[in-house]
């Protein structure tokens, strides 16, 4: 019969193989194809973006990076799909900001957006733009102002639906500024942007790259950006901040997240070869041409911004009244 020691020795040497073994994994992975799981149909933004990083990844470690579009429920039917996989690093999200720090705080989700999931490398930020009808009599934020406060609760603007992020956008910038609109809500940032164009509603904060061709045909006009900086497509355009709110950032990111428990060697490989690549002009550019700056955020930083976003976005929330689902 076995003694207390004998156990235990076998134990510490199984305890002691394991430690070994885990490393081993990480370093050789990937071995077989990894998926990409994103929160939104084909054709977007994000989809767009997360098939340039499949194919870096792909090219960089000899293994198939393949994306999956899984939307539903503002993309919480995605980070689920992750949870319910292994954290070997063969299922990762690739999220964009809402995901993380707004469906969480409209709706209730089964999952925790910083303990169920790890930040592997946030690849690019999108900033939103505020436009106006090209018949709107404004050329800046400081007219666009003084034309909304001649007129309270009289101007409507449009957005992808309550709780987006161009509805949120507005929402806090409406509060910075003292002013008071209608918002009239649609079902994704395409139609609302029709609207505007048709002349329906008169302003809406729109993602960049589909608010671009229209202000250089002349049917709108682009008044400000939303973001921390100018975009590096419109440099003549000045940042919400400039104009007299210098505490103003609103921006989305996409980025790839890891479940809680994936090996860190692999969360580093990857956020390694991707920092890499958006120091390549070529890929660079790619990104740009979705209307997004190009960021390769590793793991550290990445967390920061989201730790930063889900308490700007919760507040963003609130002062829009949007309430929990």
């Amino acid at each position: 019969m076995p003694t207390r020691r004998t156990i235990l020795t076998s134990l510490a040497g199984l305890a002691a193989s394991a430690a070994l073994v885990r490393p081993s994994f990480a370093l050789d992975w990937p071995t077989r194809p990894v998926m990409l799981m994103v929160p939104f149909a084909a054709g977007g933004n994000t989809d767009g973006l997360a098939r340039i990083a499949a194919q870096r990844l792909t090219e960089a470690f000899g293994q198939q990076f393949l994306v999956e579009n899984r939307p539903g429920a503002g993309g919480a039917l995605a980070a689920e799909a992750v949870l319910r996989a292994e954290p070997d690093g063969y299922t990762l999200f690739f999220s964009a900001l809402p995901q993380i720090a707004i469906v969480p705080a409209m709706q209730r989700v089964k999952y925790d957006p910083v303990k169920d999931f790890m930040p592997v490398c946030n690849l690019a930020s999108n900033p939103f733009v505020l436009l106006v009808h090209k018949d709107m009599p404004v050329k800046t934020i400081g007219e666009f102002i003084a034309h909304v406060k001649a007129q309270p609760g009289k101007i409507a603007y449009a957005s992808a639906g309550a709780g987006s992020v161009g509805h949120l956008a507005m929402a806090l910038f409406l509060k910075m500024a003292g002013l008071d609109m209608i918002h009239v809500g649609y079902k994704g940032n395409a139609p609302a942007l029709a609207d505007v164009l048709a002349g329906h509603v008169p302003a809406m904060f729109s993602n960049l790259a589909d608010a671009i061709p229209h202000a250089q045909s002349g049917a709108i006009r682009i008044l400000a950006v939303s973001g921390a900086k100018r975009a590096t497509q419109l440099p003549d355009v000045p940042t919400v901040a400039e104009s007299g709110f210098p505490t103003y950032k609103a921006q989305t990111w996409n980025g790839i997240l890891a479940r809680r428990g994936t090996p860190k060697e692999i969360v580093d490989k990857m956020a390694g070869e991707l920092g890499r690549a958006v120091k390549e002009p070529k890929f660079a550019e790619r990104l740009a041409s979705f209307g997004t700056d190009p960021l390769g955020d590793g793991p550290d930083v990445f967390a920061d911004t989201i730790k930063s976003d889900i308490a700007l976005w919760a507040q963003a929330v609130e002062v829009a009244g949007v309430k929990q689902q």
